[in-house]
């Protein structure tokens, strides 16, 4: 049977991890332009509602290092199907969903597969030849990336073609088959780490993250004042701390803050924050600039379909960079592939400050945000798998996934704050607004880019690195 799997085609191993990741990356945005059709059927209010969005950034921000862990440890194929089963449980889940507290549980459960991130690329880092790593995580990257965006320009021509429930049923059909798929042909783990689960890390790294992730995501409707949110702050500051005290003490520590200090580790984490801000940004806004009825002054009063479509240039964009980015490694490397894509994306917001009149300028800015998120994303994987030992490549991947998330989260706070500050008469928000939205995305790319320019050299890289020690990496026979 090993045999077998060790002959399997990296193509055909590719592709499983891309159809498993792609789809939950579309998860992520595929509900967003529907929350109000879900409202309405369900018979909930809007703050519930959101909760929808919620649970799953939760979740996902929860199983996603943790899961990268165990994968590093028992093995990442077998993690990787114990992740894409609970994706396709929890997408039967919320296609049944009678009432919207199933649904809520059902996107809990659907964030356990965001494990696929880390996992699929250490999967890549121990069957892929050195010579072709570069351009398969480029193109996982690049798949990952518009994954998120597909889901906005989908999400329209499901619903009205069929209804919300397809949302789900379309993504189960296809994960649970990618899941049986993968059970019999990706080849498992020849290189595991040792140790045990840290358990007691664990759940403070899951208290910090849920208390961060929660306060942040709801401060634009609880209020940035509000006891609520400054409690969960406050909570994970406390957590943050706890965690990173019991990690320093721990003989088997769930994540190795060595590892996370590394120069090029540290300084790329800091650009997924600020990138993460800003991309987030403009996929949550950029739809709802466009479909903002035009007497308001501004905007198109494009429908979700034509909303969807006005990002199609982004898509395209940001996976040929994605693509031609991993290939280019050798001669274009990512260190100066993740300031450009950083800096593309500081042109596009200048784009949408100054032109946003007509569609073709949206298209255009978007577009070029594109390849900044084509070519940022590649680069940062590449960054952080060159960086560490193969031994730890899931927990670092995931989260690095992780802090974009953060970053992600703090951005779409942020611009919703400032887009809504002062909304007109009739309670949509100001061109001005948007203006300013489009100003502060362009700061967190700006600031993205001078990140991207303290992230080391391949040389300096090569010199700061930790080699894997006999505790951090060892045969798989020697765990069995």
């Amino acid at each position: 049977m090993v045999r077998t799997l060790r002959s399997t085609s990296p193509r055909l191993t590719f592709a499983v991890l891309a159809a498993g990741a792609g789809f939950f990356a579309m998860l992520q945005s595929l509900i967003s332009p529907v929350l109000p059709t879900i409202q309405h059927n369900l018979h909930t209010s809007q703050n519930t509602v959101t909760w929808v969005l919620t649970a799953y950034l939760l979740s996902a921000s929860v199983f996603t290092p943790i899961l990268g862990r165990v994968g590093d440890m028992l093995g990442k194929k077998r993690m990787l199907v114990v992740a894409m089963a609970a994706l396709a449980i929890g997408c039967l889940l919320a296609a049944l969903a009678p009432n919207i507290g199933v649904l809520i549980i059902a996107r809990v459960v659907q964030g356990i597969g965001g494990a696929v991130f880390p996992l699929s690329y250490g999967i890549i880092r121990d069957e892929f030849p050195a010579a072709r790593m570069s351009s398969a995580i480029g193109a996982m990257s690049a798949i990952i990336a518009a994954g998120g965006g597909v889901g906005v320009v989908m999400a329209g021509p499901i619903v009205a073609a069929l209804d919300y429930h397809w949302l789900f049923w379309i993504p189960m059909i296809v994960v649970a088959a990618t899941a049986l798929t993968a059970a019999l042909v990706v080849p498992e783990s020849r290189v595991r780490a040792a140790g045990r689960i840290n358990w007691g890390g664990s759940v403070l790294l899951s208290g910090w993250l849920v208390a961060l992730l929660l306060g942040v995501s709801k401060a634009p409707a609880w209020g940035w004042s509000s006891g609520r949110v400054l409690g969960l702050l406050l909570l994970a500051v406390v957590l943050a701390v706890a965690w990173l005290v019991a990690e320093n003490r721990a003989a088997n520590p769930l994540i190795d803050l060595r590892m996370m200090r590394l120069p090029a580790v540290w300084t790329t984490n800091l650009v997924a924050l600020l990138f993460g801000a800003a991309m987030f940004a403009i996929y949550a806004f950029l739809p709802q600039f466009v479909q903002t009825p035009s007497g308001a002054g501004y905007g198109f009063g494009a429908s979700i379909t034509e909303a969807g479509l006005l990002m199609l240039p982004m898509l395209v964009a940001m996976f040929v960079a994605g693509i031609v980015g991993g290939r280019l490694e050798p001669r274009f490397n990512a260190r100066a592939q993740l300031i450009s894509g950083a800096a593309l994306g500081t042109v596009s917001g200048a784009v949408l400050v100054f032109a946003h009149d007509t569609r073709w300028q949206i298209g255009v800015a978007a577009a070029i945000f594109g390849l900044g998120i084509g070519l940022a994303f590649a680069s940062m994987t590449n960054l952080i798998v060159r960086s560490v030992p193969a031994g730890q490549t899931g927990v670092a991947t995931g989260m690095n996934a992780n802090i974009r998330t953060i970053g992600g989260a703090i951005g779409a706070a942020v611009m919703s704050g400032v887009i809504t500050a002062h909304p007109l008469p009739s309670g949509l928000p100001r061109e001005a607004g948007f203006t300013h939205g489009f100003a502060a995305l362009t700061v967190l790319s700006l600031a993205a880019v001078l990140a991207a320019l303290a992230v080391p050299t391949a040389r300096r890289t090569a010199r700061h690195t930790a080699r894997p020690t006999v505790e951090e990496l060892v045969p798989v026979t020697a765990i069995r």
